[in-house]
């Protein structure tokens, strides 16, 4: 591994780091959307009057909308969002004019779509005391939040943090009745430590419903839920007891395949492409017909945990969709460096660019002895070498990239 080039560390990036320890340790970043928080934010619009409402989480890179009503996308990057006010102080935070408010008034969000003008935010606060997100009140028009609503958007907030709070025990997904991501993780690796122990085959394939965005703008929710519902019907009934079946979020979902090696795995994958493409969705006008992009992967008895399985079957769903979709993908090695004692983390990251003349903030999701994953906005315009600089950590290596999806990098070190 490359030597880790020490930098100045500030006061600032250790308290992050907590923070972000404690983002993670809840695990809900990128799971699906939640009836629960929907409701919450439901009632933010119809009790405060206002256009938007938003139950976010705040990683290193972005604030991501576990519910937003009222407002397209899922994400914003932290550094042009409201939000990262609240970070900063710690505190409730309320705009009664954003165009005459000096740290806001030049945001895009202000300047152009939505066009905010009035905003009220309150942190998501854990026992221990960390801000992990923001519950939060976004109207297109002028007004003030009177002590009442701002009493109402707290009370919201409380709720929102009961219900994240719940989802620590959580093991089935309310929507599909599949695995939650954090129940599918923790039972997936009991079979890793079987397969490690017994050196016997096993699996994993992600797949994601193709353009489910234009699902849900055609049908609106109730139409993706009936698709999401059937589709974990469907692939159920195809798989074998002993297999394991998560939504890991949104529209993707992972099967886990025990005494299965890759030629299988794929055979599997290849079964449910064209069993999802005769999928009938009744009382829909016009009818939903749907597809799938699959993304296979095998074990590594010596260096995969569940993470690094799933940022395999990841890297190849991503060539399956950029390659045309409605089709599968098998993980190459070639070229790639093995990692060794891959550790799961949530740091803050910079990838510093040219010469050290820009940055791009990212969140370090995993690191060992030779490489990182990293994740992004989005990785276009990434060129295939740069630093990547962990503050926190006192740290960077000089990096060359060796995996990528739309979201996700996976780097080596010099």
């Amino acid at each position: 591994m490359g030597a880790a080039v020490p930098v100045p560390v500030h006061a600032e990036a250790a308290d992050d780091l907590d923070r972000l320890a404690a983002v993670e340790r809840y695990d809900l970043l990128d799971t699906p959307r939640e009836e629960a928080f929907d409701r919450i934010t439901r009632l933010i619009r119809l009790t405060l009057g206002v256009e938007v409402g938003i139950v976010s989480l705040i990683d290193a890179h972005r604030q991501w909308y576990k519910s937003v009503d009222g407002l397209d996308g899922r994400e914003a990057p932290l550094d042009v969002t409201f939000c990262r006010h609240v970070l900063i102080d710690g505190q409730p935070i309320t705009v009664s004019d954003a165009t005459t408010d000096p740290r806001f008034q030049n945001s895009p969000f202000v300047t152009g779509d939505p066009h905010v003008r009035s905003y009220a935010s309150v942190p998501l606060r854990t026992g221990d005391g960390h801000t992990i997100g923001t519950v939060c009140a976004i109207g297109s028009s002028a007004r003030d939040f009177s002590p009442r609503e701002q009493a109402i958007l707290a009370e919201l907030a409380a709720i929102a943090m009961d219900e994240i709070e719940l989802r620590q025990i959580a093991t089935v997904d309310s929507l599909t009745g599949t695995l939650t991501r954090r129940a599918f993780k923790e039972d997936a690796q009991k079979f890793i430590a079987l397969a490690r122990r017994h050196r016997s085959p096993l699996s994993c394939v992600t797949f994601d419903i193709d353009h489910f965005k234009a699902v849900n703008d055609t049908y609106g929710h109730p139409g993706g839920d009936q698709v999401l519902i059937g589709v974990a019907r469907a692939v159920t009934e195809q798989l074998r007891q002993s297999d394991l079946l998560g939504r890991l979020g949104g529209e993707e979902f992972a099967v886990l395949l025990p005494l299965t090696d890759r030629l299988h795995a794929l055979e599997v994958a290849e079964k449910l492409r064209l069993h999802l493409r005769t999928l009938k969705f009744p009382g829909s006008h016009p009818p939903i017909a749907i597809t799938a992009s699959f993304g296979v992967a095998t074990f590594d008895h010596d260096s995969d945990d569940i993470d690094g399985l799933l940022a395999k079957t990841d890297e190849a769903l991503y060539d399956a969709k950029r390659t045309g979709r409605n089709k599968c993908a098998v993980w190459q090695a070639a070229g790639a460096v093995v990692p060794f004692e891959r550790r799961r983390v949530l740091k803050a990251g910079k990838i510093v660019l040219g010469q050290r003349t820009s940055t791009i903030d990212c969140s370090v999701r995993a690191i060992w002895d030779t490489g990182a994953e990293l994740t992004v906005s989005t990785t276009m315009g990434i060129p295939p070498s740069f630093t990547l600089r962990i503050p926190s950590d006192s740290a960077e290596w000089s990096c060359k990239v060796s995996g990528r999806t739309e979201q996700r990098l996976t780097v080596e070190f010099d």
